[in-house]
């Protein structure tokens, strides 16, 4: 499922992603394409779901801010900004699930 906004709501990720992040900010694919690109981002995981598809690369953008980059099953790329602090502790969830695997 797409990731949409309900009113009232910020952004969230997709049903398929086990994260639980409150403060998500959704970002145009030029954007996040922009910002993982440059050289001051640094790839700090790659997560797979085994038999969807679905990927997840973490990316380490300032001190403080993450950027999570989604890639569809039909290859469609999401970009969303996370705080770090509440990254690290969702990522456990990410580290359980059964389905998903970290890649690199």
């Amino acid at each position: 499922m797409a990731a949409h906004s309900a009113p009232g709501r910020g952004a969230r990720l997709p049903d398929a992603v086990p994260l639980e992040i409150s403060h998500v900010t959704r970002l145009s694919w030029e954007l996040g394409t922009r910002v993982v690109d440059d050289e001051e981002a640094t790839l700090h995981s790659q997560w797979q779901q085994e038999d969807t598809f679905w990927e997840l690369d973490v990316f380490q953008v300032t001190h403080h801010t993450d950027l999570l980059r989604i890639q569809t099953p039909v290859g469609r790329e999401q970009f969303y900004g996370v705080t770090q602090s509440e990254l690290e502790s969702a990522l456990t969830t990410l580290e359980a699930a059964d389905r998903w695997q970290q890649s690199g």
